[in-house]
């Protein structure tokens, strides 16, 4: 098949008086017996009649007359994500997180509105990417769209919905607050985010959003990690993309990829990933060690909001800052000291003046980082400044295999530990106190770092992130920063500039109470 100037297909068929019947802007160039050479039109719909005509492998237009707009030049594996969501209605994006599917997401979305096949878009994703991986990147790709979040309580979500915005950034559990007003808000194109969050038919939010899905919706549901716990996690996802590919029942669908052994226990059945892979269908997948164009250091943030009663604490702390400053110099040794507070309630717990530990409920940010663990099939490095955080995280993620470093830990056990990390399926997850791990050892077996909470040191910081990112490293590394005040915020911004927070201790406590 030959593209010609961009506008049009060259290719020979024994289909051209079908095609020519479909398509009013083809012409047939020559015939040889039961072939045609034809030439059709190089358009979105010409585009899908000849793959319902199953027309080999007709490329998708947005390949050919997009700009691509934005600050990014689009990977190849971007353009290929892109062309195939804008060529089906229906459809997966199971690329790797890491990869950019929100870029092109939001380019194919705005190719498809430049073309006047989508007038409204509702995207709908975690809390915490909504703004700063949602929002941001649709400011970097397609600044030119107009762009809100609807959050807040109702009436604030409904005068954004129903306000003159192209595209609506909402939550999952904010849809079923304002279903009505979506439903009312004409978007023709839906996207999901993190998809696992609506896998289950019997929930509030499956519910919510099967709601909004009209027959002529467009659905684009992105994961990277489909049906990563068990082959009965698909069946939601199906049923809202393409529901002809799985039963009508759920009891089916469990009986078909899940074999009972006892009267309580079901276990996959040996061609489980087979049966999940033909349910979801149409999909795309690109891992990161395919994209081959891709950068080898990723970062990402998550914003992650403070719960009332690290709020409450917090609000204290700083309340206290700003009567010190009032009465006194701030040096950098007693600056370092009241920011350091508002780190430790921002990541889950404080020492008191006795070395009393006192635990905050930390719910917000353990979700996240149960989610980003959720999201990836490959080892985890997290990263947490303080140790008692350790002991409650290591606590809470049982789901995982999970082993610690810090500084309790003796020389031959942590040996034992990073042995079986490079070496072994488990552990999978690792949490470390950075300064016990900034220098010296290999965790090549991680291609994910998450940060608890950003540390005081530019050098430290740069170092633990070299645990992963080292020879040896065969795949891209993703940095992912959780983040929920705004000392956390600051410094994280500081650490990747590799400005000396230590030089700049004053001035992030005088922000702080500005």
């Amino acid at each position: 098949m030959q593209i010609v100037e961009n506008r049009a297909l060259l290719f020979v068929t024994r289909k051209a008086d079908q095609i020519k019947a479909l398509i009013p802007k083809s012409h047939i160039i020559e015939r040889n017996g039961a072939l045609a050479k034809i030439l059709v039109n190089w358009g979105p719909d010409e585009v899908q009649i000849l793959r319902n005509l199953k027309i080999k492998a007709p490329p998708h237009p947005i390949l050919g007359t997009y700009d691509w707009p934005g600050v990014y030049t689009p990977f190849e594996h971007q353009r290929t994500t892109a062309a195939f969501l804008a060529t089906h209605p229906r459809c997966f994006c199971f690329n790797e997180p890491g990869t950019g599917k929100t870029s092109a997401a939001a380019w194919a979305a705005d190719y498809l509105m430049n073309k006047g096949r989508v007038k409204r878009v509702l995207v709908i994703c975690p809390v915490s990417i909504m703004d700063t991986a949602w929002r941001a990147d649709l400011f970097r790709t397609v600044m030119h769209r107009t762009v809100a979040i609807a959050t807040g309580d109702r009436r604030k979500r409904e005068a954004v919905i129903a306000g003159n915005y192209e595209v609506v950034i909402i939550n999952f559990d904010g849809v079923k607050v304002v279903t009505p007003a979506l439903a009312a808000g004409e978007f023709d194109l839906i996207i999901v985010d993190e998809a696992n969050a609506v896998k289950s038919v019997s929930t509030d939010r499956w519910k919510a959003l099967a709601s909004l899905i009209r027959a002529d919706t467009r659905l684009w549901m992105m994961t990277g990690t489909p049906a990563s716990q068990s082959p009965l996690d698909a069946y939601g996802l199906a049923k809202l993309v393409n529901p002809d590919n799985v039963p009508r029942f759920f009891g089916a669908w469990r009986d078909k990829g899940m074999t009972k052994i006892t009267q309580y226990k079901w276990v996959p059945r040996n061609d489980s990933q087979t049966i999940v892979h033909d349910a979801l269908q149409p999909a795309i997948r690109f891992t990161k060690e395919e994209c081959l164009d891709l950068p080898d250091l990723l970062y990402a943030t998550r914003e992650v909001p403070l719960t009332p009663q690290q709020q409450k604490y917090y609000n204290a702390i700083k309340q206290e800052m700003i009567t010190r400053a009032a009465g006194e110099e701030i040096t950098a040794a007693n600056a370092a000291g009241m920011l350091n507070k508002l780190l430790q309630i921002s990541a889950g717990c404080a020492y008191t003046d006795s070395k009393e530990v006192i635990q905050f409920d930390i719910k917000n940010r353990l979700a996240e980082l149960v989610s980003i663990i959720e999201q990836t099939d490959r080892k985890v490095l997290v990263f947490v400044p303080f140790r008692h955080v350790i002991d409650m995280l290591r606590d809470e993620l049982t789901a995982f295999t999970v082993d610690t470093i810090h500084g309790g830990v003796a020389a031959g056990a942590r040996a034992d530990i990073i042995k079986r990390f490079q070496t072994q399926d488990s552990p999978q997850v690792l949490l470390l106190v950075p300064q016990a791990t900034a220098h010296g050892i290999t965790l090549t077996r991680a291609d994910q770092v998450v940060w608890w909470g950003p540390v005081s040191s530019t050098e430290m910081y740069l170092q633990a992130n070299a645990r992963a990112h080292r020879q040896g490293q065969t795949r891209n590394v993703t940095v992912t920063h959780l983040q929920g005040s705004p000392v956390e915020k600051r410094m994280y911004a500081m650490l990747q500039n590799k400005i000396d927070l230590h030089q700049s201790l004053v001035d992030l406590y005088k922000q702080e109470i500005s």
